[in-house]
């Protein structure tokens, strides 16, 4: 699979302070990690710095697997920005609670992070930490930073190891969430532009339903399954138009470049008429390519047939 190399010179940014999990991610991409990164306050922030030109690039979270979508992204996509996916990024969230070097977990009095963190870690608290004071910080980061900079005795974070390394701090307990195999998903922002096809891709778009009746929905999936395209995600949100009014936020195996994907997209715009194309892309994970390489290929072949029966007509 080849994906498209990020130039050392392009600016990219990314929500910070340094050491988020989204700047653990960003860095686990070597292209990515080569560039000019900027750090910005929030996930809006990144979004706007990418539209007004402050960067090249924007790396933002858009879904997590325990707390599901990151709705600030998914909604500025769906409904008031037009950029395009570059490429999705995958990462493995191990959640460590940090303090100053040689801090035992007696030590412990106060408990400052990320709320999502605190809520992803209530049973490791409960259990080793029940009489621990909980703040809130604006991210896990941030609260090792202030943790780190200010050197508070007896306050720990939850946060990475990323995080540990840039603030001195020392993990006192290791993978501490309450579930195991969290995940984040991360997106490569850019103001225009398709990549190219690699064989291992994603498509994601917006439906807007021409009418909200009885197997509206159906119709939308029946498209892909007709297609033998694998749909990897699948969000409603309400379109901000009447209460009611649903939209559909879909990620699905393929590229625009596929034929069977783009005849797919053409008979969606055809019978939904309003669609957002947010982007092809390459994917993480798993390798789907022989799935599509056959989905082309009986697209294929349905079209010959019908081409070649329409041949037969009689002039």
């Amino acid at each position: 699979m080849n994906i498209q190399v990020v130039s050392p010179v392009t600016r990219v940014g990314f929500m910070g302070p340094h050491g988020t999990f989204t700047e653990q991610a960003l860095l686990s991409q070597k292209d990515l990690a080569a560039a000019d990164t900027q750090p910005f306050d929030s996930i809006p922030d990144v979004l706007n710095g990418l539209i007004t030109s402050e960067v090249d690039l924007g790396f933002v979270p858009i879904e997590n697997a325990i707390e599901g979508a990151v709705n600030v992204t998914q909604d500025a996509l769906a409904f008031d920005l037009d950029l395009r996916i570059q490429r999705e990024v995958v990462l493995d969230v191990q959640l460590n609670l940090l303090a100053l070097p040689g801090t035992q977990l007696n030590d412990i009095h106060t408990v400052v992070s990320f709320p999502v963190a605190v809520a992803q870690c209530r049973n490791f608290l409960r259990d080793q930490l029940p009489k621990a004071e909980i703040q809130a910080a604006t991210s896990t980061a941030e609260a090792a930073r202030h943790v780190g900079e200010q050197s508070l005795e007896g306050v720990a974070t939850i946060s990475n190891p990323l995080a540990a390394e840039l603030y001195g701090l020392e993990a006192v307990a290791e993978a501490v969430e309450d579930h195991t195999g969290n995940q984040t998903r991360f997106l490569l922002l850019a103001r225009e532009g398709v990549p190219v096809a690699t064989g291992h891709d994603k498509t994601s778009v917006v439906v807007f339903q021409r009418a909200n009746e009885p197997g509206s929905l159906l119709a939308i999936l029946h498209e892909f399954a007709a297609r033998n395209i694998d749909l990897t995600r699948l969000e409603s949100r309400p379109t901000r138009r009447v209460l009611g009014d649903y939209c559909f936020l879909l990620d699905f195996e393929g590229h625009i470049g596929d034929e069977v994907v783009a005849d797919c997209l053409r008979d969606l715009k055809m019978k939904q008429g309003d669609i957002k194309f947010l982007g092809s892309y390459p994917a993480a994970g798993h390798d789907g390519e022989q799935v599509r390489r056959d989905s082309n290929a009986n697209w294929r072949e349905a079209a010959n047939w019908v081409e070649e029966l329409r041949g037969q007509t009689t002039k």
